[in-house]
């Protein structure tokens, strides 16, 4: 019977990368909307800078993902050629490596060594790769992957502040505004909560916590300097 369950872990690369690239959307722009409103700009000069933060910031955690795991996979791939080159050259000590893995987890001695026999005859790189390194196909860095997830996951979450800016009434605008990413950040909260199973409730509060702070000090820099430049 070939065994198909999937859990959590097999996840946490896009996970991690759609995770942050909403949370640095919604919070990011929503910080530079709301500082340069709290400055009493105009319209025009919220959507300018907000449009120029949502390009900057996707393409930005594009890159930064991609370099990231890129490095990552680069470390996966030397010590992947290294497991190689050891299989063979040396292939009684790997024996040997894998019959101790085996046996620090319960398995008598014999056991052990039969059990090591027994799998390096199937796929010795894999087993190795597996218990030695934690290595599998399922959790190999995805450079890509994680870059194109952040993008996207950046592009929706930098365009709730915008959209909800450039829509709601200039003598209201903040205060929607506000409140729309408030529901935002909870929703990415629950949303990463669900996808990686998770505790709901931390997951929401961390997020959200986090992101009002970091909008009422960006405005409350946009409001001073306004009043001062003003």
């Amino acid at each position: 019977m070939v065994h198909i369950e999937r859990h959590s872990i097999h996840r946490v690369g896009i996970l991690r990368a759609m995770v942050l690239g909403g949370n640095d959307g919604i919070i990011s722009t929503a910080c530079l909307v709301l500082g340069v409103a709290a400055a009493d700009a105009t319209r025009s000069a919220i959507l300018i800078a907000g449009l120029a933060g949502l390009v900057a910031g996707a393409l930005s955690m594009a890159l930064g993902e991609y370099v990231s795991v890129s490095s990552q996979k680069d470390a996966e791939e030397a010590d992947i050629a290294k497991e190689k080159w050891e299989l063979a050259n040396t292939p009684e000590h790997e024996l040997d490596e894998l019959t101790a893995i085996y046996a620090n987890k319960g398995l008598p001695q014999a056991l052990a060594r039969e059990v090591a026999v027994e799998l390096t005859k199937n796929d010795a790189l894999a087993i190795h790769l597996a218990e030695e390194l934690g290595i599998t196909e399922l959790t190999r860095a995805q450079p890509i992957q994680a870059a194109a997830g952040s993008a996207i996951a950046f592009l929706i979450g930098s365009s709730i502040p915008l959209a909800t800016i450039a829509l709601a009434p200039a003598s209201n605008r903040i205060i929607i505004t506000i409140a729309v990413v408030t529901l935002g950040l909870c929703v990415l909260g629950y949303s990463g909560a669900r996808f990686g199973r998770a505790k709901i409730r931390t997951a929401i509060l961390r997020v959200l916590i986090g992101g009002l702070v970091a909008i009422a000090i960006t405005m409350s820099i946009g409001y001073l300097l306004g009043s001062a430049i003003g």
